[in-house]
């Protein structure tokens, strides 16, 4: 067991080279190693880069982009000197606790990939595994991570808190009380890294750039997938469509020759947390559908094979989490380390009678629906609204559920699908 637990603190060599160069066509990409001087738990300096890609025993290297322009088909890709999170320097790890994984970058780079679309408050991302197990827009910075955090505790543990605002004490607090494995945001308030340091492998990452976040929304950059038989897919990053109410379709369809529409249209809240919902849509693994309510996520399904199997998982872990929410607001401790019977069934019942916050929310799913069935979840879950891409022959189907629903659910098009893989 020893030796298991060891490979996790190994810093591996990575034989990969110091610059690359990537030509398409005409126009190249230059890009540079990243590395950093970080004192080992010897207190020695160790000049390195990735400790390890997604798991120990695997090589892997950071690269930062330092020169070249591309314009492909008159898209005009993010150009040098634009860099977050790998431009990341040692003055940046104001903790860095040790170098860091693969796992903790791509945490921090796709919660800023949400974050980008919500500057206009307080917000934040809370990332396990590349995607968010909470994200929250709230008046201050405390309340938003306390509301992400709580939108699933469990999951947070050892995750990565990203915030689009400087840390201020108040959060610092907050934060200090829980197990992360990465904090990251624009700057920190005097005394805030103190406290948050109490936590010794702690990473702390202060990223000014998320300062200016808003204004990579319309940029787009190179996507690379790499095969196993060492082919690569390129493809342009996506552009998120939705940035206000004029932006939604309301949802129609014609079948049959027959003219369906949705009868009730979105209230002022219903519109607000559609657009925060799509934007958190944006860095979530598909198949996907989550649930939204009053700037916070509610239940996110991700990576699922059907659609109506990840609505349906989006509202058992909506219940999971509300349940193990109230426990520790009532008892100070989660759900699974409770022992009393009697408590366990108040909890049980007391989730069942809220509707583990699903009732009012907001149902959004990265692509359209095939069927009503996935529809139909969401409205026995008790949802008001759905936002989805539309485009499926069976619109009219998710229309008629929305308009038999009672009280009747008001559903919008984004006119884009979510997808990412």
């Amino acid at each position: 067991m020893d030796d298991f637990k060891r490979q996790y603190r190994i810093v591996m060599d990575d034989h990969f080279p110091e610059e690359l160069t990537i030509s398409f066509g005409s126009q190249s990409l230059r890009y540079r190693k990243k590395s950093w001087k970080i004192p080992d738990s010897n207190g020695a300096l160790v000049e390195k880069g990735l400790r390890y890609g997604e798991n120990p025993g695997q090589e892997a290297a950071l690269y930062e982009l330092i020169s070249g322009n591309l314009e492909l088909g008159g898209a005009k890709f993010i150009s040098p000197g634009s860099s977050l999170v790998s431009g990341i320097t040692e003055e940046n790890m104001i903790q860095a606790g040790k170098h860091p994984g693969k796992t903790n970058l791509t945490d921090v780079d796709n919660a800023l990939n949400i974050l980008k679309f919500l500057m206009d408050e307080p917000a934040c991302a809370i990332m396990k595994h590349n995607n968010p197990s909470g994200v929250a827009q709230r008046g201050s910075l405390a309340e938003a991570y306390h509301s992400a955090n709580m939108a699933d505790r469990i999951a947070a543990f050892g995750g990565a808190a990203v915030f689009n605002r400087s840390i201020d004490m108040e959060t610092a607090e907050l934060v200090a009380e829980n197990y992360l494995e990465v904090v990251a945001a624009p700057d920190f308030e005097d005394g805030v890294v103190e406290v948050l340091a109490r936590r010794k492998n702690l990473r702390i990452l202060s990223i000014p750039g998320i300062n200016n976040l808003e204004t990579y929304r319309p940029q787009r950059f190179v996507d690379f997938k790499s095969l196993m038989d060492g082919g690569i897919i390129i493809q342009q990053s996506p552009i998120n469509s939705i940035g206000s109410s004029e932006d939604f379709k309301p949802a129609e369809a014609t079948y049959k020759g027959i003219r369906y529409f949705v009868e009730r249209q979105p209230t002022t809240r219903e519109i607000n947390d559609m657009i925060f919902g799509w934007a958190v849509e944006q860095g979530v693994t598909s198949n996907s559908v989550l649930y939204v309510k009053d700037g916070c996520t509610v239940g996110i399904g991700t990576g699922e094979q059907d659609r109506v199997g990840v609505a349906e998982l989006a509202v058992i872990k909506a219940q999971i989490k509300y349940r193990d929410r109230i426990c520790f607001e009532r008892y100070g401790k989660p759900f699974n380390e409770v022992e009393e019977t009697d408590i366990m069934a108040e909890l049980d019942h007391d989730m069942r009678e809220a509707g583990a916050g699903l009732i009012g929310s907001v149902m959004v799913s990265d692509a359209f629906f095939p069927f009503r069935d996935g529809v139909d979840v969401g409205i026995r879950a008790g949802v008001s609204a759905i936002v989805q891409p539309g485009g499926s022959d069976r619109d009219y189907e998710s229309i008629q559920a929305c308009n038999e629903a009672q009280p009747q659910v008001t559903m919008m098009y984004t006119g884009q699908r979510a997808f990412k893989h």
